[in-house]
């Protein structure tokens, strides 16, 4: 992986792929839902809605992609923002001038930020207040996190904070955020690096460095007893969740905990579906995973309760399946089982082109030196003994928020 910094901040990493006749060029702003005020929160998702209306110089974004032969997208989750293009290699420049015009402004109006106001609000509704379970994100955070930022989801505390929104704190918040400083152009595919960086000289360097607001996040206290809420929704069926303090992204503990939940559930002859779903018949459904953030993040177990079963007797045999786990300890075969799996999902997930841009400009975020192959090396040196030493330190009942999810009959 090769790296570049400009003067006015912005970094670039860049990977030359000559296999293929395609170039992905990514910038990701260190901006996401953590950075939100708690009386202002979902404006990192509404301003990824609005970096397509329009920039200075560009008014319609979309268009200019489809005429280069590119499709673009974006996301938001707590920590980051990402955007994307992929396209001919031949029509890179386009890619560099869209990005780069909208990172030296947006051309919002009143108009415009009423429209995807009422865009996200409508996402708002359809998918965590209307939609069966859909707001078990904002209960288990909400339960989990006392004063850190994780406690709400990146679509926002409320609906309200989206309807207050106004063209004047919108653009507040982008010129905050979306400077170079606090962005990080990744290019794969087939290009130089050398001309990825005569490119990012000439589109870029212009930009002037803006102040970014820094952000003293809290730290969340240390978990001291188990938490627990009971709710009652309309829903087909009654939820376990289950959530457990866990290390953050550039821990050791983030990779074991990763490798422990693909212990748990994935695939059919992991331990929770074995067990619960297809044995004992406890659950329908049964999932463990992590929540994949940069600060000390959450190990989640969450299922759907079969007939006749309480959340009572469903949770217990839950608590059976981690005990096991503490005491004894993995076999080298189920374990080389899950590291294999993990190595061969990451392997393959990195030869797409633009697969491999997005990781790039991640591992670039949480720490400058490290490479897609170290993620692989330490994924591959999980061993035993960390795993049970791991379940020990997480696994603990005083370390744990319970979610009763109960379905209204």
């Amino acid at each position: 992986m090769n790296r570049h910094t400009l003067p006015n901040g912005l970094r670039i990493v860049h990977h030359e792929d000559p296999t293929t006749q395609m170039v992905a060029v990514n910038v990701l702003y260190n901006v996401g839902a953590r950075h939100e005020d708690p009386e202002r929160t979902g404006y990192a998702h509404l301003l990824e809605h609005l970096m397509f209306e329009g920039s200075v110089n560009i008014p319609d974004y979309d268009t200019h992609v489809q005429l280069a032969g590119g499709e673009n997208n974006a996301w938001t989750n707590n920590d980051f923002t990402n955007y994307y293009i992929a396209l001919p290699c031949s029509n890179i420049e386009t890619a560099f001038w869209l990005e780069s015009d909208r990172m030296m402004g947006l051309a919002l109006t009143e108009q415009s930020v009423e429209v995807q106001k009422d865009v996200v609000i409508e996402e708002f509704k359809q998918r965590h207040l209307n939609r069966p379970y859909g707001d078990v994100q904002h209960l288990i955070r909400g339960l989990a996190y006392k004063v850190h930022p994780y406690r709400w989801p990146t679509i926002g505390l409320s609906v309200e904070h989206i309807e207050q929104a106004t063209l004047a704190s919108v653009m507040d918040f982008y010129n905050s955020h979306y400077t170079p400083s606090n962005a990080i152009l990744s290019v794969v595919g087939n290009v130089s690096f050398e001309r990825a960086v005569r490119l990012a000289e000439k589109w870029f360097a212009p930009i002037p460095e803006r102040c970014i607001a820094h952000h003293t996040l809290p730290q969340e206290p240390i978990q001291s007893r188990m938490r627990r809420k009971t709710v009652h929704r309309n829903v087909p069926a009654d939820m376990l969740v289950m959530a457990f303090h866990m290390g953050n992204r550039t821990s050791t503990e983030y990779h074991v905990c990763d490798l422990i939940t693909d212990l748990l559930s994935a695939g059919h002859s992991s331990r929770l579906i074995r067990h619960l779903v297809h044995d004992k018949r406890l659950f329908t459904s049964i999932d463990a995973y992590i929540q994949g953030s940069i600060d000390e993040g959450l190990l989640y177990v969450m299922g759907r309760v079969a007939d006749g079963v309480t959340l009572e007797q469903a949770e217990q045999a839950v608590w059976g399946e981690l005990n096991e786990l503490k005491h004894t300890l993995v076999e080298e075969e189920e374990l080389n089982k899950v590291r294999n799996r993990s190595e061969s999902e990451r392997t393959f997930n990195n030869i797409n082109y633009l697969n491999r841009a997005i990781n790039m400009a991640q591992m670039e975020l949480i720490g400058q030196d490290r490479e897609l192959s170290d993620e692989l090396a330490r994924y591959c040196a999980v061993s035993a003994d960390d795993i049970r030493q791991t379940v020990r330190r997480v696994f603990l009942k005083k370390n744990c928020s319970v979610l009763y999810y109960k379905a209204n009959h």
